[in-house]
C-alpha cells in the first residue's frame, strides 16, 4: 500500500463522459434504511433525476418502524426487507443479492443533501479506469451550526487506527462513508461485515486484495446528515476498530459484535 489513492477533483467531473464511457457497464445503486422515512424521499428523488444512468435502484428496510419502506416505494425505489437480526453490512448484502448489475453505488438514506450527480460522480474513476476497484468521496461535514466538526467517528476512531496497522489507507479521507461505488467483481471472495464496520472492513479487504493504488476519491462537496449523539457514537466507534483490529489478526474474527 505505498501507492496514494487516485483522487477526483469535482472540475473533472463531467457527466456526458461518465455517460459515454459506461459502455456494457449497468449501475445499481442500494440503499439501507432505518427510520429515515423524512429523508429517504428526497435521496431517491435526487438519485431518480439521473435515472437514464441507473438501472437498478434498491432500497433495503433494515426494520424500520417510521415506514420508510412505503416512503421509498412512493418514490419509486424497489424495496427489500432485511432478514435476521439486521446491521448495516447485513442490509447492504442483502441489496447486493437483490441486484445483478455490474457497478454498485451504495448511498445512505439520511442525508439531507443529496444532489443528482452523487451516482455519476462516484462511478467516473469505475468507468474511466478498469484498474479502479472501489471509490471512496471526499467532502466536507458540518457539526450542527458549524461548519466542519462532524465525522467524529471517522477522525477519532477510523483514520487514526488506519495510519497506525495499514500505513497509506489514512489517506482515504472519508473510510466510514456510506457513499461508495465499486466493481460487483470486486466483491467476490469477499464477506460484508454485518453492521457499522461494513465500510472500514470492506476497504481494508479491498485494499490488501488489490492495492490502495486500485482505490479513488472523488469530491462531492459538503455533506449534510443528521448528527448523532456521542453515547450512539461509542458503539459504532467500537465496531469500527474490532474490525480493523481483527483484520491486522490482533483480535479472533468470532468475538460478539454488536449490531
Amino acid at each position: 500500500m505505498v501507492d496514494a489513492p487516485w483522487t477526483l477533483p469535482a472540475s473533472a467531473y463531467s457527466y456526458s463522459r461518465v455517460r459515454d464511457l459506461r459502455g456494457e457497464e449497468s449501475i445499481a445503486v442500494v440503499i439501507p434504511v432505518r427510520d429515515e422515512a423524512a429523508t429517504i424521499g428526497d435521496v431517491i428523488d435526487a438519485v431518480r433525476d439521473h435515472e437514464e444512468l441507473i438501472d437498478e435502484l434498491v432500497v433495503v428496510d433494515d426494520h424500520s418502524t417510521d415506514g420508510s419502506a412505503r416512503v421509498a416505494e412512493r418514490h419509486g425505489a424497489k424495496v427489500v426487507q432485511a432478514d435476521g437480526p439486521g446491521g448495516k453490512g447485513r442490509a447492504l448484502a442483502a441489496g447486493v443479492q437483490a441486484t445483478t448489475s455490474s457497478l454498485l453505488v451504495f448511498l445512505d438514506g439520511d442525508v439531507v443533501n443529496t444532489t443528482p450527480d452523487y451516482v455519476a460522480r462516484l462511478v467516473q474513476p469505475l468507468v474511466e479506469s478498469p484498474r479502479t476497484q472501489l471509490v471512496k468521496p471526499i467532502y466536507e461535514r458540518p457539526y450542527f451550526d458549524m461548519p466542519t466538526g462532524g465525522g467524529r467517528v471517522n477522525e477519532l476512531a477510523a483514520r487514526p487506527i488506519l495510519a497506525l496497522l495499514f500505513p497509506g489507507l489514512e489517506e482515504v479521507r472519508q473510510p466510514l462513508a456510506g457513499e461508495t461505488a465499486l466493481r460487483r467483481a470486486t466483491l467476490d471472495g469477499i464477506d460484508l461485515a454485518p453492521g457499522y464496520d461494513i465500510e472500514i472492513a470492506l476497504l481494508i479487504d479491498v485494499a490488501r486484495r488489490h492495492g490502495l493504488d486500485a482505490m479513488a476519491q472523488v469530491d462531492l462537496g459538503v455533506r449534510r446528515h443528521r448528527n448523532r449523539p456521542l453515547d450512539e457514537l461509542r458503539p459504532m466507534a467500537t465496531e469500527v476498530l474490532r474490525a480493523a483490529l481483527v483484520r491486522f489478526g490482533l483480535e479472533r474474527p468470532d468475538d460478539d459484535v454488536a449490531d
